[in-house]
């Protein structure tokens, strides 16, 4: 049996397809600074800060030994397959994990592929992206109490996702399905994050959708919102864009790179 170790939404564990039960807020912690470490050991110290704050319990070496030694335990019996291990190594705790035990892990290594792939066939490229995206279930770990190297690693992870998201749009921008993108887009551009390299997306996609009112509307409102929210003005980028739609810039028409308006 193979573990799989699911971090792209609510920590989970499934062994043969079936839940992994780690219960209890300092396992589950414990599992997380393991696998947020990447394989990478962990230091005593680091992991005592992870789990404990500035406030670690009198007898601080015995309880995490106690709970190093449980989580081993069930590791240990949920699997067969020795490449995923709990170890001891350079004076620190390290999870070795597969290539393909741990979700995170799949994600990053298909958003490259989709990346390279996406130079010479954009439309599967966008297909793999896609596949790659459907991993996430939620914000990355979870409800986990997170000390700080798993929140900085699952700010990475959430960066990383958008970024994935962006590259997805523009291949299938590229691929000529802007009609398919625009009600995503749409909830994108209408979020809290003020992303405007989605809502340029969007523009392109609504203008090439035969839609122009509503493209310049789409701008109108980012502005609006960025001028209320952050009192900035939207970038050249998108200013720019604004412009192109205006005038029918030839950069806009199905088939054309309208990567070229971000120069």
């Amino acid at each position: 049996m193979v573990i799989k170790f699911l971090v792209l939404g609510p920590l989970e564990c499934q062994s043969a397809n079936r839940p992994l039960n780690v219960s209890g807020t300092l396992q589950r912690s414990l599992l997380a600074t393991l696998l947020a470490a990447e394989g990478v050991p962990v230091a005593v110290d680091a992991l005592v800060s992870e789990l404990w704050g500035d406030e670690p319990p009198p007898h601080w070496e015995n309880a995490l030994q106690a709970h190093i030694s449980r989580l081993r335990r069930r590791i240990d019996a949920a699997s067969d397959d020795r490449s995923t291990r709990l170890i001891v190594e350079h004076s620190g705790y390290c999870l070795r994990t597969g290539e393909d035990a741990v979700d995170a892990k799949v994600f990053m290594r298909a958003f490259d592929y989709a990346r390279f792939l996406g130079t010479s066939d954009p439309r599967s490229a966008a297909d793999s992206l896609r596949d790659a995206l459907s991993l996430w279930r939620g914000k990355a770990f979870g409800l986990v109490l997170q000390g700080s190297l798993c929140r900085i690693v699952a700010q990475r992870y959430e960066t990383a996702r958008v970024v994935a998201l962006e590259t997805l749009f523009d291949l299938e921008l590229r691929s000529g399905r802007h009609t398919d993108i625009i009600p995503t887009l749409s909830e994108l551009v209408e979020a809290l994050s003020l992303n405007e390299r989605f809502c340029e997306q969007l523009m392109i996609a609504l203008y090439r959708s035969g839609q122009q009112a509503r493209a310049l509307s789409a701008y109108t409102q980012m502005r609006a919102r960025l001028h209320e929210e952050l009192g900035v003005e939207p970038t050249v980028t998108l200013r720019n864009l604004f412009n192109a739609i205006l005038n029918h810039h030839e950069a806009l028409r199905l088939g054309a790179d309208h990567a070229v308006l971000r120069s």
